[in-house]
């Protein structure tokens, strides 16, 4: 863990700061020294009954002991949030989980310029996550060295040096579990109309999804290689793959990338006002 033993405070205590929250314990993070901002009070039932972290309805005095704040509320409520903690938390890290909101919007709203932005993922949720990170110029290296530290329960990170990169991390992997889910469900319900069982077909396809990652990733040739030694001419899966490309799934599949890329973007530009 990182060597800033100050409390961390959680700005937002939904699944993300959950997974987090579970993360930074399991590695020995005492549950006092962790505070949780939220609202909604069935959800500070459950982060109490799970954790025994401190939990507040609103702001507090003592998020000005915090070392690092994590804004993990929704985009759209970033600004009704932090107008009432920004008194108290100026002089913390700042790390944010929100996608969307851009590292200037962030340090204008805390007062802070040491800002981090992660753009995670779903899998974040059982540590099969990978994050992406940017620092802005005010941020040392203790200072990026603590945001890692913070999300390594939660799986890989990556750091990009622009913080635009951050808009094609979220297509690509913040957005890229729900693309898979997708794949997943239709051969699912293919395996279903061919005469499999739910279970079977579930069986099936997730153990494929998996399997084939697992040698994607161990093995050092490029995924087209790996593709081909499947696929011989003339058999079952050249037949699959031909509707496939007749049907422009590769092409459908970019274009998807940069709609989710550019309403990143947006959403940026948005948030940002």
């Amino acid at each position: 863990m990182a060597t800033d033993r100050r409390p961390i405070a959680f700005i937002g205590g939904g699944n993300m700061a959950v997974a987090l929250i579970g993360g930074l314990i399991k590695a020995g993070r005492p549950a006092e020294a962790i505070l949780v901002v939220e609202p909604f009070e069935p959800q500070r039932e459950k982060l109490n009954r799970e954790f025994g972290v401190q939990i507040f309805a609103q702001a507090s005095p003592a998020l000005a002991g915090a070392g690092t704040v994590v804004w993990a509320v929704k985009p759209q409520s970033f600004h009704e949030a932090a107008a009432p903690c920004a008194a108290f938390v100026s002089g913390a890290l700042q790390l944010s989980v929100m996608a969307g909101i851009r590292s200037e919007t962030v340090a204008a709203a805390s007062g802070s310029a040491r800002v981090v932005r992660a753009m995670p993922n779903t899998p974040a949720l059982i540590g099969q996550g990978i994050a992406g990170l940017f620092a802005r110029p005010e941020v040392d290296a203790a200072g990026r060295a603590t945001a890692e530290a913070l999300l390594a329960p939660t799986g890989a990170t990556l750091w990009v040096e622009r913080e635009a990169d951050l808009d094609a991390v979220t297509a690509v992997s913040g957005s890229g579990p729900a693309y898979v889910f997708l794949f997943i469900e239709s051969m699912m319900a293919a395996a279903a109309e061919m005469g499999l069982s739910e279970a079977q077909a579930r069986a099936l396809t997730l153990a494929t999804f998996a399997g084939a990652t697992a040698l994607a990733q161990q093995s050092e040739d490029p995924p087209a290689l790996l593709r081909e030694r499947v696929t011989s001419k003339g058999g079952t899966t050249h037949a699959a793959l031909e509707v496939l490309r007749e049907s422009g799934v590769r092409e459908a599949i970019v274009r998807a990338l940069r709609a989710a890329q550019q309403r990143a973007a947006e959403l940026g530009d948005a948030f940002g006002r």
